[in-house]
């Protein structure tokens, strides 16, 4: 599953999900992570025990902090990013004294030093239109009440350690909205901070989570599981009659590693039968604005809060092109026309996303469909009242909007991209698949005929094979070590500039299977090693073979996804084999 996914699936039920907030996502905010705090910590003890006079800007040193951590690491010190680092420092820096630790606390996450980003402002958006019902967070900051506050102009109620019986009151009276903060709030006296405090958790406060987990689904949002006894609620949770009935989807940065913590836990939840799944996103906002931007029906006042800045048509004259110096290539082709009609659908039943992609599976390639307001798709009528049978109730002709970056057309643009990609591989010895929001054309290792993709080899030697030496990682799902291979791989992407459709390329090598990505980063970095100027040049050059054979410079070549159909069913592109480039305006 990837962030598309989760966002599809939080729209269709969203007071369904209960949110789970750590650190991350009030960084967004200016306020410090975990991480962060820990930094800050050992900047104050070194130069306190060391009698170093080191600035904060120094700090971003990385040859500082080298010697910094060296200095710790000497004196047995907790591995930077071991389970108890957090809070031995907190220890040995505070000791006991629990108003000099709250005393710190109040001053890092004060609330003049809160700025709430766009993920911020959607969450409190959420909250305000009653969509997130009930949330959760280890966090002491008040960024979210902040959020509510200002999105919604209405009081968040609030339970922390000092009012925690009443927050299963709430939740069994449905008394919503409501915010539990497990670790307290550093507004009041009670904290839990350091080791002794978070061995355990408020029994009121687990209760009530647990009861959470009972009732609704849960989606965990910058919060690395590194508290042991938080995981061993959500542990808790699992041995429940109900657990987490709409799931358990744990976001976690693109690129980042899975702690072990939350494997297990992912994997315990798989065991009882639970939808749980690991989801990388791009960053905490823009998997917050990614969902803001598909719900539905979100009243205006709060969109306008969340938005702050309106789109306007501006018109800046572009310069007068030189007649001299270099050219500069650009990796676009100039689409000079697109699809002007596609098939709306009706059904007995709306249709979520995971309906629709099983309708493309069973299709083999024939249809295209994406969800808007209305279901659209592209194939033939026969062919989409054979998938979706007696369900189906109408299907009408549509125009496809032209103008892509309209807020409500985001999903028009992979439709678009889709009908494209299928267009440029059909009958040439290629592939096509997704990964997240982008689209790929790949070099079809068990191809009929490899001959077009002769001159790709000749630049960059094999166009496929084994990673060699790497096995893909075992998973829950796929627990046995599997052979990794690979492929030259183009990713394709349609923009609009200057009234202009263009599609963008981009040399890439894909990776099967997908998650073996990370396990082949080296790999991946050696190949694209010297893609660059000259090279770069000829392998754009070669890839452009490949999509189009033989063709003359400057030629005009119309590609179509399927064989037969009208143009609502069979959606035509008019592509120029000319790249785009560009010249220097000034000295």
């Amino acid at each position: 599953m990837n962030q598309t996914d989760l966002v599809a699936r939080l729209c269709d039920r969203p007071e369904s999900f209960a949110w789970f907030l750590g650190a991350g996502a009030s960084r967004s905010a200016g306020l410090p992570s975990a991480a962060d705090l820990i930094w800050d910590l050992k900047w104050r003890h070194y130069c306190r025990e060391e009698n170093q006079d080191i600035s904060r800007q120094d700090l971003q040193n990385d040859v500082v902090r080298q010697r910094i951590q060296a200095y710790f690491d000497s004196r047995g010190f907790p591995a930077p990013w071991e389970d108890s680092e957090y809070t031995t420092y907190f220890e040995r820096i505070f000791g006991s004294d629990r108003e000099r630790q709250r005393q710190y606390i109040s001053a890092q996450l004060a609330e003049k030093r809160v700025s709430l980003s766009v993920g911020n402002r959607v969450f409190g958006a959420l909250i305000a239109a009653g969509l997130t019902r009930i949330a959760f967070t280890t966090n002491f900051d008040t960024v979210v009440e902040k959020a509510v506050a200002g999105m919604g102009n209405q009081p968040l109620p609030v339970y922390h350690l000092e009012g925690a019986r009443a927050a299963n009151t709430a939740l069994n009276d449905e008394d919503f909205p409501m915010y539990c903060k497990l670790h307290g709030d550093f507004r009041y006296d009670s904290l839990k901070n350091l080791a002794q405090d978070l061995e355990h958790q408020n029994e009121e406060l687990s209760s009530c989570l647990v009861n959470a987990a009972n009732r609704f689904g849960f989606v965990v949002s910058g919060y690395s599981g590194r508290d042991e006894s938080v995981m061993q609620l959500f542990h808790r949770a699992l041995d429940t009659s109900n657990p987490f009935p709409h799931g358990l989807y744990w976001t976690s940065m693109k690129g980042s590693d899975i702690p072990t913590a939350v494997q297990h836990l992912m994997d315990a939840a798989v065991s009882k039968g639970v939808t749980a799944v690991v989801v990388e996103v791009q960053t905490y906002d823009a998997f917050m604005l990614h969902l803001w931007r598909n719900v539905q029906d979100k009243p205006a006042d709060l969109d306008a809060k969340v938005r702050k800045s309106n789109l306007v048509t501006v018109n800046i004259p572009l310069p007068t092109p030189p007649q001299q110096g270099p050219l500069v290539r650009l990796a676009n082709l100039p689409i000079l026309s697109m699809p002007e009609s596609c098939q709306a659908l009706t059904f007995a039943a709306s249709k979520d996303w995971d309906e629709l992609r099983q309708a493309m599976i069973e299709s083999k390639g024939r249809l295209i469909l994406t969800k808007g307001e209305a279901v659209l798709a592209w194939g033939t009528r026969h062919r989409i009242r054979e998938v979706f049978g007696k369900d189906l109730q109408s299907i009408a002709t549509a125009r496809v909007p032209t103008d892509l970056r309209s807020k409500g057309n985001y999903h028009i643009k992979g439709f678009l991209e889709q009908a494209l990609a299928l267009s440029l591989v059909r009958d040439r010895p290629l592939l096509t698949r997704m990964r997240g929001p982008s689209t790929y054309l790949i070099a079809n290792p068990h191809a009929a005929s490899r001959s077009d993709l002769k001159r790709l080899s000749a630049v960059v030697g094999d166009s496929s094979g084994v990673v060699p030496g790497v096995l893909a990682t075992p998973t829950s799902e796929r627990p046995e070590k599997e052979e990794v291979r690979w492929a030259e791989a183009l990713r394709i992407s349609i923009s609009q500039a200057n009234d202009r459709f263009w599609m963008h390329a981009h040399p890439e090598i894909w990776i099967w299977p997908p998650r073996a990505r990370k396990d082949a980063r080296d790999f991946m970095q050696h190949r694209r090693r010297n893609r660059f100027n000259a090279k770069y040049n000829s392998l754009l050059d070669a890839w452009l073979h490949v999509i189009f054979g033989k063709h003359r410079r400057a030629s005009q070549i119309a590609r179509l996804p399927f064989e037969d159909g009208d143009d609502a069913e069979n959606p035509q592109f008019l592509l120029s084999t000319r790249t785009a480039f560009t010249r220097k305006v000034s000295a």
